[in-house]
């Protein structure tokens, strides 16, 4: 794979934090990244890929945000089978309950989660998850 891509959606900045450290990681392991949010990723991009990383903070009762993440998880669930992922984002109540469904339904589309669980951060990111970030945006790269 020549690049990494990871697809995020963000209200605060705090999910996106996490997408540029997990393209950074994958710069640092040599590979283009493509940082983008769902309005401007490319479906056929994502097919063609064997592994990539999605974003989305916790919205509402725990659920990805509705107008554009989980539409486009819903399109990315119908190939997501083989593939690894990533799956990050960032929440401000509640104890990650959005993370483990969404970890579970990609899980049952027949996806690879690197980790087998999402990488959360409580609001803010901080130095140890954006570090958690670097660190897959490597293991993307090197898949």
């Amino acid at each position: 794979m020549d690049k990494v891509i990871v697809v995020y959606w963000s209200q605060t900045g705090n999910t996106e934090m996490m997408a540029n450290a997990i393209g950074e990681g994958a710069k640092e392991a040599g590979k283009e990244a493509v940082v983008v949010t769902p309005d401007k990723a490319s479906l056929d991009d994502l097919k063609a890929a064997k592994a990539f990383a999605l974003g989305c903070p916790a919205m509402g009762a725990e659920v990805l945000e509705e107008a554009e993440m989980e539409p486009f998880v819903c399109d990315v669930e119908k190939f997501v089978g083989g593939k690894s992922i990533v799956l990050f984002g960032s929440y401000g109540w509640g104890d990650g309950q959005w993370m483990r469904d969404w970890v579970d339904r990609m899980s049952a589309a027949g996806a690879n989660i690197l980790g087998n669980e999402g990488i959360m951060a409580h609001e803010t990111p901080d130095e140890a998850v954006l570090d958690e970030c670097k660190a897959v945006g490597k293991q993307l790269a090197s898949l």
